[in-house]
């Protein structure tokens, strides 16, 4: 259907005021800065010099083969895609509504795939949930990455954690150092007996706050593993976010997704 033309036309004093407003639409470039969703804590430039050359001491000490110096953190996966890159205002951390579901929702999942887990410790089931906890760690010098994917992450997931990679070292006879950030998971007491059974053996090192961003070598693998995952995809369910994330760890092993600058 055609509308009729009336021959009204926007004219000039249809327009508004001539004067410039107060407050102008655009946004200047230099405001605004590209960088991905979660953004960045800037942390203190003493706390980071310091952080590094405490990390170069103990790679000097790797490269003699006095230690096995390995580099820990832990992420989440999500399930549905989520944003990867976008434009932002400086100076903010963004953090942008882009779950499906709400924060209350959220929480009802994650409750129902904890009481799963805990009970039978099985993912075929776990049938509800949201995030996918990863931990890892990559030895410095190569690109060999240790981890371990669990429905959650706490205190007890690390213990078997450490246990599984001193698994692997035992028979070396190195002393395992392990960097790692400030967070309460790692400085928890219930982690006690388990450094004090390895002691000799195994220690953690804590970088400065904020650092491990900027510090950390396996944040830019998480990067990646992350876009290889899940952009642009959604899963159904857990389960099979689990599976896609064991098949991509498991490739990494034979052909690296990312290659760590040593």
């Amino acid at each position: 259907m055609e509308l009729p033309r009336t021959g009204h036309g926007v004219g000039p004093t249809d327009r508004g005021p001539a004067w410039p407003r107060e407050r102008p639409l655009c946004i200047k470039k230099k405001n605004v800065s590209s960088y991905r969703p979660t953004g960045r804590l800037a942390p203190a430039p003493a706390d980071l010099a310091y952080g590094s050359l405490a990390l170069a001491a103990l790679e000097y000490q790797a490269r003699r083969g006095e230690i096995i110096l390995l580099y820990e953190d832990e992420t989440i996966l999500w399930r549905f895609a989520m944003l990867r890159a976008g434009w932002w205002r400086t100076a903010q951390r963004a953090r942008l509504p882009t779950r499906p579901l709400s924060q209350s929702q959220i929480k009802r999942e994650e409750c129902l795939k904890r009481h799963a887990w805990v009970r039978h410790r099985s993912w075929s089931r776990v049938t509800s949930g949201v995030l996918l906890s990863v931990l890892g760690a990559v030895q410095y010098g190569t690109s060999k990455v240790f981890s371990k994917i669990g429905p959650h992450f706490d205190a007890q997931e690390l213990r078997q954690y450490l246990h599984h990679v001193m698994a692997t070292f035992s028979k070396i006879g190195t002393e395992v150092v392990m960097v790692v950030d400030r967070s309460g998971i790692h400085r928890a007491h219930k982690l006690d007996a388990t450094l004090d059974h390895y002691h000799g053996k195994l220690r953690f090192h804590f970088l400065p706050a904020h650092c491990g961003h900027h510090l950390n070598p396996i944040e830019g693998f998480w990067r990646v593993m992350k876009d290889t995952i899940s952009a642009g995809r959604c899963f159904g369910n857990l389960q099979q976010l689990y599976q896609r994330t064991r098949r991509v760890l498991m490739a990494h092993q034979e052909r690296p997704i990312y290659a760590f600058r040593w």
